[in-house]
């Protein structure tokens, strides 16, 4: 990579019209977001070589936290430095957090219409298929970067069962994981010689941001904004392998231990997360709105995207490092697979939350829809979505 190099000169009003443009069309969740900004920053404007590009996406996928949106904020660094880093991560971001609490005004609302909850149902009925399809996705690349393959398989096997099981202790398992394939490449050997000795790795970014919630606990001053506060920032500072990955520790803490929303309300939220346009964590804006309104909304997604504001501002000239830093890798290779894992965990976790059951019809069009016909989530979730406005509608009900 050659982040050492000096931003190229663009102005701000540039990176404010094109990273926001990134905002807006950006559907489809991070494969999506990788191909729009490959085409603005590599193949249409030329401020990046395919070389630095690609090492930025191995260095996102390394990090904690929502990685298409790191390397949308890295690339905008790039380009204008800090100030263009923090203007093009915001234009990424506000277009679908406008969208998406406006939306959650309707769905997470007491006594939405008919017709809004006919939907919610829909295509909650099609999350847990999305749930699984993003899983899938993942297992190919981490399969092939493995180490010990039995070791592997039981890393996937614990992100699995705890999301499933114990979703509130997920970060810890994450974490475990990938202490214990860093624990045991160090024990063999692996890192004699290793040219990142002074690389930061995720345990020392983690240490550095572990007070930000912290300090945000004491300014807010109230339980409810600091309980969203810490959970937004396990979602954006502590988690690895993409938004699905924290939706068993979301609902564990938003439906079960703080009674912020229902069952139903956060199948809402995840598909909502999926078919509004950028970041698909914003998920965790709906959740924070369920607890304390637009403010608790604004607060989630300010601290969920904050660590990754801090990884590129204090560390985008180091992410060659970062890149070649063999630790890092043993890390990611131990909590890769178990978020793989929690991924399919969640699966399980939203499946139980279905209350009706034409939802599980829903369900399995939504698989043959996600796998046999290829076709996106999105669209998937469209469907499905109309699917329980016309069941709403014709029964009077969303119920059988």
């Amino acid at each position: 990579m050659t982040t050492a190099a000096g931003p190229v000169p663009v102005s701000l009003w540039t990176v404010l019209r094109q990273w926001g443009r990134l905002g807006c069309i950006g559907f489809g969740g991070p494969p999506s977001h990788i191909r729009l900004l490959r085409q603005l920053v590599v193949e249409r404007r030329g401020w990046l070589d395919a070389r630095e590009f690609e090492d930025a996406v191995a260095v996102c996928n390394l990090l904690p936290g929502p990685a298409s949106t790191q390397l949308t904020i890295f690339c905008a660094w790039r380009v204008r430095g800090r100030l263009g880093a923090l203007v093009g991560g915001a234009a990424f971001i506000v277009p679908g957090l406008i969208i998406i609490l406006a939306l959650s005004v309707l769905f997470v609302a007491s006594s939405p219409p008919l017709a809004v909850l006919g939907a919610g149902a829909g295509a909650g009925g099609a999350v847990p298929a999305v749930a699984v399809s993003a899983g899938v996705a993942l297992v190919a690349p981490s399969w092939r970067n493995r180490g010990a393959t039995w070791r592997w398989l039981l890393y996937l096997a614990a992100g699995l069962a705890s999301a499933a099981t114990v979703g509130e202790w997920l970060v810890i398992v994450l974490l475990g994981c990938g202490a214990t394939e860093l624990a045991i490449r160090w024990r063999r050997g692996d890192f004699r010689g290793s040219s990142g000795e002074d690389a930061p790795g995720p345990a020392e970014k983690l240490r550095g941001l572990a007070a930000a919630p912290l300090a945000l606990t004491w300014l807010t001053g109230g339980a409810v904004l600091a309980s969203v506060a810490w959970e937004a920032f396990k979602v954006g500072g502590l988690s690895f392998g993409g938004g699905f990955v924290i939706i068993p520790l979301m609902q564990a803490d938003a439906v079960f231990r703080y009674h912020w929303m229902t069952g139903a309300q956060f199948l809402n939220a995840v598909a909502l997360g999926q078919i509004t346009p950028g970041p698909v964590v914003q998920t965790v804006a709906v959740v924070g709105y369920a607890a304390a309104g637009i403010g608790g909304g604004l607060l989630a997604s300010a601290e969920a995207f904050a660590p990754s504001f801090a990884f590129v501002l204090l560390g985008g000239r180091r992410f060659d490092r970062i890149r070649g830093d063999q630790r890092a890798r043993a890390f990611l290779n131990g909590a890769g697979p178990a978020a793989i894992g929690a991924i399919f965990g969640s699966a399980i976790t939203l499946t139980r939350t279905l209350g009706h059951p034409w939802q599980f019809l829903v369900l399995a069009g939504a698989l043959v829809l996600l796998f046999p016909l290829r076709r996106g989530v999105v669209l998937t979730l469209l469907g499905a979505a109309a699917v329980g406005v016309a069941v709403a509608l014709a029964a009077g009900t969303v119920s059988p």
